[in-house]
């Protein structure tokens, strides 16, 4: 099959917003709280940076291994890296990861407002201004013939979907609403015209989609 773009351990709330509203520095995700959004992947055993012994085991933490496996880069929108808006203000600004990004790949930020790439650790992040076919054949060519997976947030998976890029695509949604922020869809079962899908409940409380090209 080539390439594949993936999206892979995407959540969204029951209705469909995977941030709430008012983004900063100091809240990631908006009005969302991450600790209740995120907590299947954060309560498995192989969550990245798990500090404590034990975790949850199953087919959650099974996907959150996979999360690097087959992955040459990563495609995510601005707002995934960086809380700002408009002219880059503070080009010391490097992410939300420290020194240490989880993403050990190419990584193609896309933005209106470039400023030059930098390397934290084994990432190097690209800031580009294209269409996304355009950044998707970039990711490709670093991925070194392996798979890009498309980060998020909601907006830019949904820019792709729009083009008919993603090939597999794996949402967890979890029992929660938001009611208002960055949406990815008002219900799954919009694109099944264009994807299989296999829907598996979790006993953390999240609900599984998988979907892949028809």
């Amino acid at each position: 099959m080539g390439q594949l773009l993936r999206v892979q351990n995407f959540t969204v709330s029951s209705d469909g917003y995977g941030a709430g509203e008012g983004q900063s520095l100091e809240r990631p995700f908006g009005h969302a709280d991450p600790r209740e959004l995120m907590s299947w992947a954060l309560a498995t055993a192989g969550f990245p940076g798990r500090t404590e012994p034990g975790g949850s085991r199953g087919l959650d933490d099974l996907l959150i291994r996979d999360f690097a496996h087959g992955i040459g880069a990563e495609i995510m929108g601005r707002n995934k890296f960086s809380p700002s808006r408009g002219p880059w203000e503070d080009l010391e600004w490097q992410g939300w990861w420290g020194d240490e990004p989880p993403f050990h790949t190419p990584v193609f930020v896309m933005t209106h407002h470039v400023r030059p790439a930098f390397t934290l650790s084994d990432t190097t992040f690209h800031f580009v201004d294209a269409d996304p076919a355009t950044v998707l054949e970039r990711a490709r060519a670093a991925a070194g013939g392996a798979d890009v997976r498309l980060g998020g947030g909601a907006t830019v998976i949904r820019q792709f979907l729009d083009a008919d890029l993603v090939d597999t695509l794996h949402v967890a949604v979890a029992p929660l609403e938001l009611g208002a922020g960055s949406r990815l869809w008002t219900s799954p079962d919009e694109l099944l015209d264009r994807f299989h899908r296999d829907v598996v409940p979790s006993p953390s409380g999240v609900t599984h989609h998988l979907f892949w090209r028809r």
